[in-house]
């Protein structure tokens, strides 16, 4: 049996799958790989229930944000592992720093009520965790919220197109370089206020597969997981050779902040942070109310 799974050519999950889509997992199925970005396999699992003649792909397994759960768990489960949770490290805000443009540095977060903001997708983890952090800090709210390609951001906050952007990923650590300003961290407002960890990417697969089939999809990207923490050297050349040209110690401190034990197993403080997120969120009228068993696995 082959699986058609997709999944982002970043270095988490290219570290996580790395094990399972070479064939080193024992007694895992065969995996037909599809690389895309996950505002992309978001769109995938949302149209995954529309007839033959209105999607364009279909995928067993997919890698999504957890925000667009709400829209797909009637076709897909949430399997309990495998996907992105964490702790100091979540979506910033980046702004131009001092002396770039003629801009100052911002004192505040209501600097930005009415400023216009790139963000990568209307339907990411990292969407939800800044209108919750909007809703709270910044009054009036923001004004016009732009969508733009995840590399196009951090451009045009320098270039003056957009008044901030919000970014994600390895981001975090490249910022700098375009003579970007931080003005808030999504994730420490989300810890601060939760003192969960941060829901950011999820694995789903079609509830049509069968519970056996399931069952073993987690049981083999748990064993995925655990066979690159044994031997992370095994998993480099898949990585670097899917990193987009990325310096080799960005791609560790990728993997670092987002591969960990919720990675392994999501436990109840992982889907207590992935309820928490999507009930804040409802409450919000940014994502249709979460059944209560709707995060159950088979």
């Amino acid at each position: 049996m082959s699986l058609k799974i997709a999944y982002s050519p970043c270095p988490n999950d290219t570290f996580v799958f790395d094990a399972w889509a070479h064939g080193r997992v024992p007694g895992a199925p065969a995996l037909d790989v599809t690389f895309a970005d996950i505002d992309i396999t978001n769109g995938w699992a949302e149209r995954s229930g529309a007839s033959p003649a209105k999607r364009a792909e279909e995928y067993d397994v997919l890698k999504v944000s957890y925000a667009v759960l709400p829209w797909v768990l009637d076709e897909y489960t949430l399997l309990p592992c495998g996907g992105a949770l964490g702790r100091g490290c979540g979506p910033l805000v980046l702004t131009r720093a001092a002396g770039r443009g003629g801009t100052s540095r911002p004192e505040g977060s209501g600097d930005l009520t009415g400023k216009t903001i790139a963000v990568p997708n209307e339907r990411s983890t990292a969407y939800l965790l800044f209108r919750l952090w909007a809703a709270d800090v910044v009054p009036g709210g923001v004004g016009e919220v732009v969508v733009l390609p995840f590399h196009e951001i951090m451009p045009a906050v320098r270039d003056g197109k957009v008044d901030a952007g919000l970014v994600i990923h390895e981001a975090r650590f490249t910022y700098q370089d375009y003579g970007l300003h931080c003005l808030a961290d999504m994730g420490e407002h989300w810890e601060s206020t939760t003192g969960l960890p941060i829901p950011l990417g999820a694995i789903i697969a079609k509830r049509s597969l069968g519970e056996e089939t399931l069952r073993l999809l987690a049981e083999s990207a748990r064993t995925s997981v655990r066979m690159a923490w044994d031997d992370p050297e095994a998993s480099r050349p898949y990585v670097l050779e899917h990193a987009q040209e990325m310096d080799p110690a960005v791609a560790d401190q990728h993997i670092g902040l987002y591969v960990n034990e919720f990675t392994a197993d999501l436990g109840d403080e992982g889907r207590a942070a992935v309820r928490a997120l999507l009930t804040r969120a409802a409450a919000e009228g940014l994502v249709p109310p979460l059944g209560r068993d709707a995060l159950s696995f088979v």
